[in-house]
């Protein structure tokens, strides 16, 4: 491990506004954490929102920022980025930073205890039909709809076509009601000042023109089942075609 992160490791550990439990230890973070994140850790009983896998926080404390009567929980296993939304929002009460695996979610969060999902440019993982690693898998959504208000939304950004579609088909497979849906944002319809907060990676995206697809839907309140082999080779086959 490079000195520089042990550094920012060690100055994290002493932030106020991170959490970084051990991850084997269910017992104790579901008696510290779960169900009681108004009452323990925000001190309020504003709307929660979590952006997974959120990288450097940018789009955390950005949402922060922005909705001072939200709280808002960044939430990924990497530390040394977490750092750099962490120390930049020191300042801000509506703030928290998250280290953990996402998969673990169900144990800090009781159901319905979280308000909206914010998902920014994950790892669209394309070379699986069924992985529990991408973040719009059955396997995730379905953790997530277990901790979200059941009038609770979950939003999707990426510069992913194959992320983008294969989301959208799995949502329609389970007749999951779909909000709002655009494989290019900035040149849509949809106007919201929530959606123009850009990440350095999202305008690192731009810059090689490349669109920026959204969409956003309801808790469906049921268990997603996953598209079948033909639907996903076919999504598959439309993004290899649309990178060659």
């Amino acid at each position: 491990m490079s000195r520089n992160k042990l550094i920012r490791f060690a100055e994290m550990a002493t932030f106020p506004n991170v959490i970084q439990p051990k991850i084997n230890d269910f017992t104790y973070i579901s008696t510290q954490y779960k169900g009681k994140w108004h009452e323990n850790i925000f001190l309020n009983k504003n709307p929660i929102v979590l952006e997974l896998g959120c990288g450097k926080g940018e789009y955390t404390v950005e949402l922060a920022q922005n909705y001072p009567h939200k709280n808002f929980i960044g939430i990924d296993i990497k530390g040394s980025r977490m750092y750099v939304g962490a120390k930049a929002s020191l300042h801000l009460s509506n703030v928290r930073f998250l280290r953990t695996k996402i998969e673990l979610i169900e144990f800090f969060f009781e159901k319905g205890e979280v308000e909206e999902i914010w998902l920014t440019f994950p790892d669209p993982q394309p070379k699986k039909r069924w992985t529990k690693k991408r973040l719009t898998s059955s396997f995730f959504l379905n953790k997530y709809c277990n901790i979200l208000h059941h009038n609770g939304i979950i939003h999707l950004k990426t510069d992913n076509q194959f992320l983008y579609h294969y989301t959208l088909e799995l949502l329609r497979h389970n007749a999951v009601e779909v909000i709002h849906h655009t494989n290019d944002l900035y040149n849509s319809s949809i106007i919201s000042p929530i959606l123009s907060i850009r990440t350095y990676y999202e305008q690192q995206f731009l810059n090689q023109g490349l669109p920026i697809c959204y969409c956003c839907w309801k808790n469906p309140l049921h268990l997603l089942e996953e598209i079948d082999d033909e639907t996903f080779e076919e999504i598959e086959k439309q993004y290899h075609r649309s990178i060659v």
